[in-house]
C-alpha cells in the first residue's frame, strides 16, 4: 500500500513523459536505486588528475601556489598509465573481486576511482575515499619510478597538496564532489557542502539537469539531517519532485509558456493559473469593505511544491534571458514575494527563500561581492537556510550564464564534467531516477 495518496508524473528536459502514475515515496532518497548510486558514488568516487600531476611534478609547481626550483621530477605518469592505473585499483582494493572500479577519461590524463564499499562501510566518514585513494596515487607512482627517499616526499605534496598544513587536500590531484567533513558546518550537511558550478560542470550545462542533480544532493541532505521525518518527509518529497524532477511537467510549461517574451511576473501569473486549474488553491471572499480577494489552499505542502517549481522556472526565464547568473538572488526574493501579494499565500519554504535570497544578494555581488553565484553552496551561511530549494534555482542560473561570472564553472569545476559528467546517473538524473521507479 502507498504511502502517500500523492501520485506523480515524471518528465524530462523535453517535455517528455518518461513514467506515469509514480507513486510519490518512489522518488525518496531512501527508496529510488537512481538517488541511492548517485549518492553512493559520491560518497566512494574520487578523481585523480594524472595529467595535472605530470605537469605539476615536472616545473615544482606542487601544492596550491608554491613552486620549488631544483625539486622537479620529469616522470612520464601518462605513458605508463597501465602501470599506475593497476598499482592503484590493487591498492584501493580490499580483496580480488571485491566491487573497485577505475575509469580513465582523456586518454589516461584523468582516472575516477570508486573505493570498494567495505572501505566506506569500515570507516565513520566518507573521506577514507579520499584519503585511501590520495594513498594509493602516491605509492603507486613511486613504486612504478622508482622513486628515491628524498624525492618520494616530492610525489606526495603533488598528489596530497598542500595537506597537512591545510585541512583539506588544496593543489592536489585528488578530488572528491563532496568537500571534507571539517568543512560541513553543521549536522547532515555533507550533500549540501557542494558547489553549484560542480553540478554545472557535471550535467554539461544542462539548467534542468543540473537542477536535478543539484536536487538529488539537497534533498537527501534534509533526509539525512533529520528534516524528512514524520509529516515533514511528504513535504520534502513533493519539493523533490515537483522542483528538482519536474513532477507533471510544471517547470517546463512555465518555461516554455514564459520563455519568449515572459518576465518574473508573468511566470507568477502562470503559476497562479496552473495552481488554480490544478484545483491546489482556490479563491476566497474579499474582507468586508476590501477589495482583495486571497487564495486558501487545503494543502500548503503542496502549494510549497508548485511556489519553488516556479522559482526554479522564474530563475530560468529571467537569468536565461539576460545569460547572466547574478539575476537568481534578486529572482529567489521578487519572484516569491509577488506570489505572496498575488495570493495572499506564503511563497517557496514558507518565506525561508525569500531570506535565502536578501542575504545571497549581498554576498555574491552586491556591497561584499566576495565571489559569483556558482561557489555558493548548500552549506553555506546564506543558502542553507531554504530546505534544499535555493541551489537548485543556482545552479539553473550558472548553467544559463555566458561567462559573466568572476568564477566560470570550466575554471572552477572542468575536471568533474570530465570524469563524473561521463556517468550517466550524474550526467542525466531526471532519466536514471524516472528509470529506476
Amino acid at each position: 500500500m502507498a504511502k502517500y495518496k500523492d501520485v506523480i508524473d515524471l518528465y524530462d528536459d523535453k517535455g517528455k513523459l518518461l513514467k506515469s502514475n509514480v507513486a510519490l515515496e518512489k522518488i525518496s532518497p531512501l527508496v529510488n536505486p537512481a538517488v541511492k548510486k548517485i549518492i553512493d558514488d559520491t560518497k566512494r568516487t574520487v578523481a585523480v588528475n594524472i595529467g595535472g600531476m605530470q605537469e605539476a611534478l615536472k616545473t615544482g609547481k606542487i601544492g596550491k601556489h608554491q613552486q620549488i626550483l631544483g625539486r622537479e621530477l620529469n616522470l612520464d605518469l601518462i605513458g605508463n598509465i597501465d602501470a599506475i592505473e593497476a598499482k592503484i585499483k590493487e591498492y584501493v582494493s580490499v580483496e580480488a573481486g571485491d566491487d573497485t572500479q577505475v575509469k580513465r577519461f582523456n586518454g589516461g590524463k584523468l582516472l575516477l576511482v570508486k573505493v570498494p564499499t567495505s572501505r566506506i562501510a569500515a570507516a565513520a566518514t566518507y573521506d577514507a575515499a579520499l584519503t585511501s585513494v590520495a594513498a594509493a596515487t602516491t605509492y603507486a607512482v613511486v613504486e612504478q619510478f622508482k622513486v628515491d627517499m628524498f624525492n618520494a616526499n616530492t610525489v606526495k605534496a603533488a598528489v596530497f597538496g598542500t595537506y597537512p598544513v591545510t585541512m583539506d587536500l588544496a593543489g592536489g590531484a585528488c578530488s572528491m564532489i563532496m568537500s571534507i567533513p571539517q568543512n560541513n558546518e553543521s549536522l547532515g550537511y555533507a550533500l549540501r557542502n557542494i558547489p553549484a558550478n560542480q553540478s554545472v560542470m557535471i550535467t554539461h550545462k544542462n539548467a534542468m539537469q543540473g537542477a536535478a542533480l543539484s536536487a538529488v544532493f539537497e534533498q537527501a541532505g534534509e533526509f539525512e539531517m533529520g528534516s524528512a521525518i514524520g509529516p515533514f518527509e511528504r513535504a520534502q518529497l513533493l519539493l523533490f519532485a515537483y522542483q528538482g524532477l519536474n513532477a507533471n511537467n510544471i517547470v517546463y510549461d512555465l518555461v516554455k509558456n514564459n520563455g519568449q517574451t515572459g518576465t518574473v511576473g508573468t511566470v507568477v501569473q502562470s503559476l497562479v493559473e496552473r495552481a488554480i486549474e490544478d484545483k491546489v488553491i482556490t479563491q476566497g471572499s474579499a474582507a468586508k469593505g476590501g477589495y482583495f480577494k486571497p487564495y486558501e489552499t487545503k494543502d500548503p505542502m503542496l502549494w510549497n511544491a508548485y511556489t519553488s517549481a516556479g522559482t526554479l522556472a522564474a530563475t530560468m526565464v529571467n537569468c536565461g534571458a539576460g545569460r547572466f547568473a547574478q539575476a537568481v538572488s534578486s529572482t529567489l526574493l521578487y519572484f516569491n514575494d509577488l506570489v505572496e501579494h498575488e495570493t495572499g499565500l506564503p511563497g517557496s519554504d514558507f518565506g525561508r527563500t525569500m531570506g535565502v535570497a536578501v542575504g545571497f544578494s549581498f554576498f555574491s555581488h552586491s556591497i561584499y561581492g566576495g565571489g559569483g553565484p556558482g561557489i555558493f553552496n548548500g552549506n553555506h551561511v546564506v543558502t542553507r537556510h531554504a530546505a534544499g530549494v535555493g541551489m537548485p534555482c543556482i545552479v539553473a542560473a550558472c548553467a544559463l550564464d555566458a561567462g559573466t561570472q568572476m568564477f566560470s564553472p570550466e575554471g572552477t569545476s572542468k575536471v568533474y564534467g570530465d570524469t563524473y559528467g561521463q556517468i550517466d546517473e550524474f550526467a542525466h538524473p531526471l532519466q536514471a531516477i524516472a528509470k529506476a521507479v
